[in-house]
């Protein structure tokens, strides 16, 4: 069963250690990235661990985009050695229902890189739609949630 649980200093060496394939890295941030965002964004970030029971398989970060003021997935990753079992589908799943309990949102933003078609697919399997922008060399997609 995914949860999605906080991250605190009994987790947190495990997060940190959570890495993705190789051929990934350009695409995705880094757990010691993302912490360190939402450290700075205390007020607007949301990272949660993601377990399948008590087993860590990745890390997920909602937050709100101030310039833009809207809700985002801001970052997603399964660890490598978990990929391709389902947890990313309902972790974001989850993700997006977090976001919508506490926030009452009806839409929810990502970005994903043009070269990355996995997560893209992914994205779109979980009601994300292409939005026609780009911006940083990031694809805007929403979902109506």
């Amino acid at each position: 069963m995914i949860t999605l649980k906080p991250i605190t200093k009994d987790n947190i060496e495990d997060v940190l250690a959570l890495r993705v394939r190789e051929d990934q890295t350009a695409f995705v941030s880094t757990t010691v990235e993302s912490l360190a965002q939402a450290y700075v964004y205390a007020e607007t970030a949301f990272p949660f661990a993601v377990y399948d029971d008590e087993t860590l398989v990745g890390f997920i970060m909602m937050g709100y985009y101030e310039a833009k003021h809207y809700y985002t997935l801001w970052k997603f990753l399964i660890d490598r050695d978990y990929q391709h079992k389902g947890y990313g589908r309902e972790a974001l799943k989850q993700g997006i229902d977090f976001m919508k309990e506490k926030f009452h949102i009806t839409q929810i933003y990502t970005g994903v890189h043009p070269d990355n078609a996995v997560a893209k697919r992914l994205y779109e399997s979980v009601g994300f739609v292409s939005t026609g922008f780009h911006e940083f060399g990031m694809e805007e997609l929403r979902a109506e949630v």
